[in-house]
């Protein structure tokens, strides 16, 4: 759906499929813990079982817990996720805890609390349900929206002005969307592979400094790139300090607040909450349940002061009960009056500063309640779902927003929801062109490399700077060359022929391909012989198993799905395409924008391996083949 009628139109559309993502996403981790044993789970990369625990010692408010074992499995999980800590069974008791950390032997992880006593411990990577209940709430608070909400349903065009402002910093067509996107109510900065998109976004905000400035994106590497640009400046990052890169730290609100001189006063009431904490612990008896028997805390108090037994449980038990309740009460007080002094200090930092940064959820945060913003610049747009855009969306006068909906769009796991793939800033290209504007020179890819994605999915209109038009393998080389790897021309696609079929295991979804990936190995090693090092080269393949077979044998090389390379790039990338099959089914290698990401990292050399029978049906296929025919090479692996 592209307009709307009115508010309460668009409310029950996004509220309906957000509820449904919602139950997707908690329902996919709880079914398969239920589903599959522990064993199985940690084999899918989505548990790690047997750890031994050890605490390190505390950042902040967060327990740091280093969970380990001699040999870890491989796994999913990435620093920043939110896991579940259990004894063994996730679904009789945990504790929520975020990555801080991960090695070979070990994961850390910060928790709100002292993790219990066990034996040994599990760590199943889980969901963050705090996302979701703030797309709901920027859904309710829609009447009250500071953007116009007549733009958001799509019925009045935002205006549109032009400045004549210029940066040193930008080629021509990035000053022309500078120009069109300061003062404008809205403004979509379209930006293909290696136009310099963030570096643009950048240039506008400073443009804008002066005014009350939000600033955010889906992911935390993205607030980070942008908050890079402004280190001089005075700004605060909004975030859990596990997910926020380590050399920012100091930009965090959470460090800023304990490095302000009232923060001591907060240490002073938190050892005052402690020691009464451990007197309740020590001295006195939690009214517990079974403890209390039914009775209130007031019914205690009042049985203890007459020095009453009741319900089975002695005077004296009822004494320490009592004294318990009465300190939690004190307490509570004290929390109170630190929450209140942290809010105090959290709002004078805000205040003096000129940037805040956030991720879209982040944007939602307690923190931020009740502030307004003059704009606010949304990176990452077209990968973001349109209610988490919301979520910082209704707290801003105007709003520049960023992307490329021709890459990846949101991951949605609800088959019913898969509307929310369709992302703000896709409609609202599609509905005001006049307020969209496509940066056309791209810094990354040699020429070659660049032809067939610029007319496939940017009107030819993408054209490559001469820094980077002429750029080959040779450059790093020294010189040197080898026919393996098809020389020095830029595009290469080795064709399988059929040789290699493709693979799936019994409890998995995914495919992989052992002969295609020792092929892939064996091009690797040659680029590694020729004199380049891990870092140049980079293995994306669009299945997980593939990925995972791949990595044990790659050494240094980064071998990551597709996803994984978003927004990334390497001098060198094999595209692994797995799928080989005597039906010619290719799955979702039919997503195009999957695969636009997919061919567009690499710089100096894109070699693609696949079983082009099976690929070509797909007209895409067919197309590229046809392509790379006639500017690169075509050769048959087998025969290497």
């Amino acid at each position: 759906m592209n307009r709307f009628d009115n508010i309460g139109q668009y409310k029950e559309h996004f509220r309906r499929l957000v509820e449904k993502e919602r139950l997707a996403e908690k329902q996919f981790h709880l079914d398969e813990i239920k589903r599959l044993h522990g064993q199985q789970r940690e084999k899918r990369g989505r548990a790690i079982l047997h750890l031994n625990a050890k605490l390190l010692g505390q950042f902040l408010d967060y327990y740091i817990y280093r969970f380990g074992r001699a040999h870890m499995p491989e796994h999913q999980i990435k620093t920043g996720d939110i896991v579940l800590v259990s004894a063994g069974n996730p679904l009789h008791f945990n504790i929520e805890g975020t990555v801080s950390a991960i090695g070979n032997r070990f994961i850390e992880v910060m928790l709100p609390q002292r993790v219990f006593k066990a034996r040994e411990y599990r760590v199943d990577l889980y969901v963050n349900d705090i996302t979701y209940k703030r797309m709901l709430e920027a859904l309710e608070t829609l009447p009250t929206s500071l953007f116009p909400t007549d733009i958001l349903l799509g019925k009045r065009v935002p205006e549109i002005k032009l400045t004549s402002i210029k940066s040193q910093r930008l080629n021509t067509s990035q000053n022309n969307a500078l120009a069109r996107a300061i003062d404008s109510e809205l403004f979509l900065l379209h930006g293909p592979p290696g136009t310099g998109k963030t570096w643009t976004l950048a240039e506008v905000i400073r443009a804008n400094l002066g005014k009350k400035i939000l600033v955010t994106a889906d992911s935390n590497v993205a607030v980070d790139n942008l908050v890079e640009y402004f280190t001089g400046r005075r700004i605060v990052r909004i975030g859990h300090p596990a997910r926020i890169d380590e050399r920012l730290l100091g930009f965090s609100l959470d460090v800023r607040i304990r490095r302000h001189p009232r923060y001591k006063k907060v240490e002073k009431l938190n050892k005052q909450i402690e020691q009464m904490r451990r007197e309740q612990e020590e001295r006195y008896i939690k009214p517990s349940p079974s403890k209390r028997r039914g009775m209130s805390d007031e019914q205690i108090i009042e049985m203890a002061e007459r020095g009453k037994a009741a319900r089975g449980l002695s005077a004296k038990t009822m004494v320490k009960m009592s004294h318990w309740i009465k300190l939690q009460e004190k307490i509570n007080a004290l929390y109170k009056k630190r929450d209140r002094l942290v809010d105090s200090i959290a709002t004078e930092i805000l205040d003096e500063a000129e940037i805040i940064f956030t991720t879209n959820a982040g944007a939602g945060s307690e923190f931020l309640q009740g502030r307004t913003f003059d704009i606010v610049f949304v990176d990452e747009a077209a990968q973001a779902s349109e209610p988490s855009v919301l979520i910082p969306l209704v707290r801003a006068r105007r709003a520049v927003m960023a992307g490329d909906h021709h890459q990846l769009p949101p991951t949605v796991l609800a088959r019913d929801a898969q509307e929310l793939s369709l992302t703000l800033f896709e409609r609202l290209t599609g509905l005001y062109p006049e307020a969209t504007d496509m940066l056309t020179i791209q810094y990354r890819m040699n020429g070659i490399i660049c032809r067939f994605p610029s007319c496939r999915f940017y009107g030819c209109r993408l054209q490559s700077h001469e820094s980077v038009r002429d750029i080959v393998l040779s450059d790093l080389t020294g010189g040197k060359s080898s026919a393996l790897v098809g020389g020095n021309v830029p595009i290469v696609f080795y064709d399988t022929a059929g040789s290699w079929r493709e693979r799936k295991k019994a409890d998995s979804p995914s495919r992989y391909n052992p002969g295609e990936a020792d092929f892939v190995i064996k091009l690797a090693g040659e680029l590694l012989r020729l004199g380049l090092s891990p870092e140049h080269i980079g293995i994306i393949t669009p299945y997980k198993d593939h990925e995972e077979y791949i990595k044990r044998r790659a050494g240094e090389i980064e071998v990551k799905s597709v996803d994984g390379f978003q927004g990334r790039e390497k001098d060198v990338i094999i595209l692994s395409l797995v799928r080989s099959n005597e039906e010619a089914e290719i799955g979702f290698l039919k997503d195009l924008r999957r695969l636009n990401v997919a061919i567009t990292r690499a710089k100096r050399k894109l070699i693609i391996v696949g079983d082009a029978q099976t690929l070509t049906p797909e007209p895409f296929f067919t197309d590229l083949l046809g392509y790379i025919k006639d500017n690169g090479l075509l050769l048959k692996a087998v025969e290497l």
